[in-house]
């Protein structure tokens, strides 16, 4: 086939997709309606991994799941907001990787709000004026995120998905690299990637703000400035990515949670959140994990937090491999609470992946 004959077949097939992706979306208003009628949630998270699953079942390249994972998601994103506009709260502002997570998950065609605090997140979907909350939990470099962990003793908010962000940070401005005299970014983000400011911009003077988008805003304002943050803030800042992932250590990732009312269903790749409170005995907190053990259910996390209870007393949050849905979790959780005041299930929900 020639140029133009090549063309006319990718016209056809545009033609063909957008009548395919128009009949999709007309199914998924009909089962908007039924969840309606039924007060069923809109987003479904447990459902999206499986379309997930099975697109990269019918997947035979060359396009790679991760691509078809990336169109499909705004593809779901726009009909999801044919059914209902989904409002999702993070910690702000936008264009942070708080902000990325939250898209990384719903999309563009979901309505955003950046709140000032975690708690804000908190209180606004316990009052369900937002739909979804997106916050951090945990990072491989800085480990646990205690504003989020205190946060859920007190909430009744469940955990309905996850998802893993690769944090990378960029060297971003409106000039050369030896022209810049000062450099932006969040306190973090500086510490993230001194090694390299130090061989590569020895004489920039380091200036910390509230945020890594801030940094670029203030970048994009001042001559021979720069800042270092995500890709989305030299997008809507307007800045030129000089140097990409600058951070010192190239494994960083950030491990964000959706919160929110629902109870998700199982999808057999799944992963539990729990709060417990150990009874304050000798072997407590031995005796509470040894079913785990004996019934070959994986724990990805443990961590303690003061109870906000009782002095100098701690509560645990454990991750495990598994849904609450499963036999054997129940049966584990049965045997466990007798060495525990009380057992806490933070929710279930579809195990993220490792993405770049």
């Amino acid at each position: 086939m020639n140029l133009d004959e090549l063309r006319q077949k990718i016209d056809s097939l545009d033609a063909q997709i957008i009548q395919a992706l128009n009949e999709r979306a007309r199914a998924a208003q009909a089962i908007g309606e039924l969840k309606r009628n039924a007060q069923a949630p809109i987003y479904v998270p447990e459902r999206e991994k499986i379309v997930f699953q099975k697109l990269a079942q019918c997947n035979s390249g060359p396009l790679d799941d991760k691509a078809f994972q990336a169109i499909y998601r705004e593809v779901i994103s726009a009909i999801r907001a044919l059914e209902k506009p989904t409002s999702v709260a993070f910690l702000g502002p936008r264009d942070t990787f708080s902000h990325m997570a939250a898209l990384r998950i719903f999309g563009v065609a979901a309505e955003y709000l950046p709140l000032p605090s975690f708690p804000d997140v908190f209180t606004e979907v316990e009052r369900k004026r937002i739909d979804y909350g997106v916050v951090p939990v945990e990072s491989s470099m800085g480990g646990s995120v205690s504003d989020t962990l205190d946060r859920f003793i007190s909430s009744n908010l469940k955990i309905v998905n996850e998802v893993l962000l690769h944090i990378t940070q960029n060297l971003m401005a409106n000039c050369a690299l030896q022209e810049i005299q000062r450099v932006y970014s969040k306190d973090n983000a500086l510490l993230q990637c001194r090694n390299w400011l130090r061989a590569n911009l020895p004489n920039a003077e380091l200036i910390e703000t509230s945020s890594t988008a801030e940094a670029a805003r203030r970048a994009a304002e001042e001559p021979h400035a720069a800042a270092i943050a995500s890709k989305l803030a030299a997008q809507t800042y307007s800045l030129d990515i000089l140097v990409e992932r600058i951070e010192d250590a190239p494994h960083n990732y950030t491990r964000f949670v959706v919160v929110g009312h629902q109870i998700v269903k199982r999808t057999g790749d799944d992963k539990t959140s729990i709060l417990v409170w150990v009874k304050d005995k000798p072997g407590a907190l031995y005796n509470l994990l040894l079913p785990f053990s004996r019934r070959n259910i994986n724990l990805t996390r443990i961590e303690s937090r003061p109870s906000q209870q009782k002095a100098w007393e701690y509560v645990f949050f454990i991750d495990f491999l598994g849904h609450v849905e499963d036999q054997v979790v129940q049966d584990v959780l049965e045997e466990s609470s007798d060495f525990a005041r009380n057992i806490k299930v933070l929710g279930s929900f579809p195990r993220a992946e490792l993405q770049e």
